[in-house]
């Protein structure tokens, strides 16, 4: 079993991966493609903020009693990260290669600075708060996001 840090981190570099490809085909112009990445992308993504959401902020809010603390911060900067997605698949939808690169911008730097708090922070709390039950809940998260695969 790998932790969740491992487990979340690297659900973030396949997301990051995801939006790489989305820019490549705008900057070629291939519109259709980067609508079909954005598609994958956003589910992923969304994917991701609900095995948050639903599954491991709750549990970790349970266990420590730390409802005002970071989790608190990660909703608000999830919510931040939809409006982003928002204007994106406007600007996706007009072919709007200026105003995709300036929200696609906004929202590389949201996800990085989320990331990085994440990563640095909470998750760490999360191996060692959560350790007994790890693998129960990294198996719950697996199946959050696998469902958007389907």
């Amino acid at each position: 079993m790998h932790s969740l840090s491992d487990l979340m981190g690297q659900h973030h570099r396949e997301c990051d991966a995801l939006f790489a490809e989305i820019e490549g085909a705008v900057t070629r112009a291939d519109w259709s493609l980067a609508c079909v990445r954005f598609g994958a992308f956003r589910a992923e993504l969304e994917a991701h903020f609900k095995a948050e959401e639903e599954v491991l902020f709750p549990r970790f809010e349970a266990v420590t009693g730390m409802t005002e603390g970071p989790t608190r911060v990660m909703r608000a900067e999830h919510a931040s990260m939809r409006e982003a997605l928002t204007l994106i698949a406007d600007a996706l939808a007009r072919q709007d290669a200026d105003d995709f690169a300036g929200e696609s911008e906004t929202l590389f730097v949201l996800m990085q600075q989320h990331n990085m708090k994440e990563e640095s922070v909470l998750y760490p709390m999360c191996d060692m708060r959560l350790a007994a039950e790890a693998a129960d809940l990294g198996e719950r998260i697996d199946q959050l996001i696998d469902e958007v695969r389907a």
